[in-house]
């Protein structure tokens, strides 16, 4: 009973917020305050006689929420959770939180298999008997790769690809180092590995044979599913703070 007592005189104390007040709780600028009100991210402001408005304790801590979980969730996700929550729809809000752990959760496994398998390529010789044969035609290779011919020839602009070229005919000679760089860079490109970080990888399987770049390529991904995960928490944390203040949840 005490606890609730205290919430309704914390809202007493920070009625009449002006702009300028959620913006310095914040960090963000008056101009970010009015354009949340107006997306919806936080509830309507009462309005003073002459049209200024005023907020309390409530926006604040939507304002807050949303920013939480727009560090970890990204601003979309934030904005729909926020929308859900100002419409009733709590279970809504919950379903595209937990959808997005989801996401994160199987990312964590889809980089766990790329690894594994990334590191058995590595140490796959380009002649081994488990690559395809030399002189490969493009569509042979898609099909061994399990990719659309128009990804290889995107992957040989930006120049992570190299096949040879027949005098002839100007047709592409895929041999069997073309092969296991193509399926390198399919299972990277399936973890989200955008094209210029692939390079290096690469670089240093054909200058050395060696897989540190390969290996510092999955940690910097593990790192920043890490990141991503603590941020999660945090916004979900602050959300809950955010539906036990306003009695949308139990606390």
């Amino acid at each position: 009973m005490s606890g609730t007592k205290g919430k309704t005189k914390g809202r007493r104390e920070k009625a009449g917020l002006r702009p300028v007040d959620l913006a310095r709780a914040a960090g963000i600028s008056t101009q970010q305050v009015r354009n949340y009100e107006e997306a919806g991210i936080l509830p309507p402001a009462a309005r003073t006689p002459s049209g200024y408005r005023t907020f309390d304790a409530g926006h604040e801590g939507a304002l807050l929420t949303y920013r939480a979980l727009a560090k970890g969730y990204g601003p979309g996700t934030a904005r729909a959770v926020m929308l859900a929550v100002h419409e009733g729809d709590v279970s809504g809000a919950l379903a595209l939180v937990h959808a997005d752990h989801a996401a994160l959760h199987g990312q964590r496994l889809s980089l766990e298999a790329a690894s594994e398998a990334l590191e058995a390529l590595a140490r796959q010789k380009p002649g081994a008997p488990a690559s395809p044969s030399s002189g490969m035609r493009i569509g042979d290779v898609a099909a061994a790769v399990g990719v659309r011919t128009s990804a290889l020839r995107v992957w040989e602009s930006a120049g992570l690809l190299t096949p040879e070229r027949e005098r002839a005919t100007g047709y592409r000679r895929f041999h069997a180092a073309d092969v296991r760089d193509a399926r390198l860079i399919s299972i990277l490109r399936q973890s989200h590995y955008p094209l210029p970080q692939i390079r290096p990888v690469l670089d240093g399987l054909r200058r050395t044979g060696s897989s540190d770049a390969l290996r510092a390529a999955i940690a910097q991904r593990r790192a920043e599913g890490v990141r991503k995960g603590a941020a999660m928490l945090e916004g979900a944390g602050r959300l809950h703070r955010y539906l036990t203040d306003e009695g949308l949840v139990a606390p």
